[in-house]
């Protein structure tokens, strides 16, 4: 089970725009192959930065709206959020090592 929330187009605002702490959000797809990969990677993230940077899940497919408003072409696409703007991106699959160095501002 993930430990990252699911949003929606619907929620988006919210659980991200509106968030108090940095919000990393997922782009991803059911049938994408290394958004499998990352999925549990920003568990982890998730997990040992609770309380410090939110983690959340967009399935690309059922929320299109957020995903042209944002321009994701590619997933998975990883964007930091801060104050309701996009603060950082990084697209494909990566180590936790490297997106923890990549995030690490707002890692706390």
């Amino acid at each position: 089970m993930s430990n990252a929330k699911a949003v929606s187009d619907a929620t988006f605002e919210d659980d991200v725009l509106k968030n108090d702490r940095p919000v990393i959000v997922d782009f991803w797809a059911e049938w994408c192959g290394p958004c499998r990969q990352v999925g549990p990677v920003l568990d982890q993230i998730a997990e040992e930065h609770a309380g410090k940077v939110d983690v959340v899940k967009l399935n690309v497919d059922e929320n299109g709206e957020t995903a042209a408003k944002y321009g994701i072409t590619s997933i998975p696409a990883i964007y930091v959020f801060k104050d309701g703007d996009v603060a950082k991106t990084s697209v494909g699959a990566k180590p936790k090592a490297v997106l923890e160095k990549e995030f690490a501002e707002f890692l706390g």
